[in-house]
Order: C-alpha cells, then sequence, then structure tokens
C-alpha cells in the first residue's frame, strides 16, 4: 500500500493496480508475492538514510498488499532489503519467471538480477504495463537495464 498511495505512491503505480491484478488472476501458475519489510528503526538503517521516509514498517496497513490483490494460496515473502535474497533454491524447478509490480526501478530489476544470476537459463519476463517505477525516467533506465541482461519486456 505505502508504494501505490501510501508514503511513496505515485500515479504510475495507482494506474498499474488493475492490470496487476488482471495479471494474478489469469495466471496459470505459482503466485509469489514480494513485500518490503521495514521496522521501526528504518530511519537508523542504510537505506532510511538515502530515503527517509518511513514505509512499509511491519504489521502497519502501508506494509499489506493491496486489498484488491486476491493473496489466497500464494506464497508472501517479506524481504528487508530491495531483492529478496532467498531466490536460490525457491526457483530450482521453474522455466519461467513473470514479474510484475513496484517499483521497476529498484524491487523488481533488483529481483530479477538475482534471479538471472541464481538461474542463468530461467527465462525471465517484466510485463512493462504491469510494472511502475519511482519515476517513468527511472523505470525507463531500469527497462533498458533488464533488456542488456537478456531479461525480456512483454
Amino acid at each position: 500500500n505505502d508504494f501505490i498511495d501510501g508514503a511513496l505512491g505515485t500515479k504510475e503505480a495507482v494506474e498499474i493496480v488493475p492490470k496487476v491484478k488482471e495479471k494474478i488472476e489469469n495466471f496459470d501458475g505459482k503466485i509469489i508475492f514480494t513485500r518490503d519489510t521495514h521496522y521501526e528503526n528504518y530511519l537508523d538503517t542504510q537505506e532510511g538514510k538515502n530515503l527517509s521516509v518511513k514505509h512499509c514498517i511491519k504489521n502497519t496497513h502501508g506494509w499489506q498488499i493491496h486489498d484488491i490483490l486476491n493473496t489466497d494460496g500464494a506464497e508472501i515473502i517479506d524481504k528487508e532489503s530491495f531483492g529478496f535474497n532467498g531466490w536460490k533454491g525457491k526457483l530450482d524447478n521453474f522455466d519461467e519467471v513473470v514479474l510484475v509490480g513496484l517499483c521497476t526501478d529498484i524491487c523488481v530489476i533488483s529481483n530479477a538480477l538475482i534471479i538471472k544470476a541464481f538461474y542463468p537459463e530461467i527465462k525471465i519476463n517484466i510485463v512493462e504495463d504491469a510494472t511502475a517505477g519511482v519515476t517513468p525516467e527511472t523505470k525507463a533506465a531500469a527497462i533498458a537495464t533488464a533488456k542488456s541482461c537478456q531479461i525480456n519486456i512483454i
């Protein structure tokens, strides 16, 4: 919630929610949510010293996954960094991964690159119209980086 219409929300983030919902509802595979997770001491952390906006504090409304997105049967991973560092082993039987959500230029690209490093043969896709960045310009830069790293943009 904090990345959609909360502390770090943007109009672009609000606009992609229906597209993300549609992708989830029409996806025939395992759904995994990663949830940015911080604590009350956020402003004292390395990230908090660089981005001094408290967000996604565990057990707050802003930390929750948006109500419109159905999490029934999905796995939810609480990650304390831009990218989840536990992908190794979790995706061993996957041939393809599809990434949607926020933020293209921070969390989405971080996860895509971590997955690519652990699983160079998995087809990784980022759904461009179901992601939003901090700004349109930084999203475009992340998309360019993804393409140069052989991540598919669909």
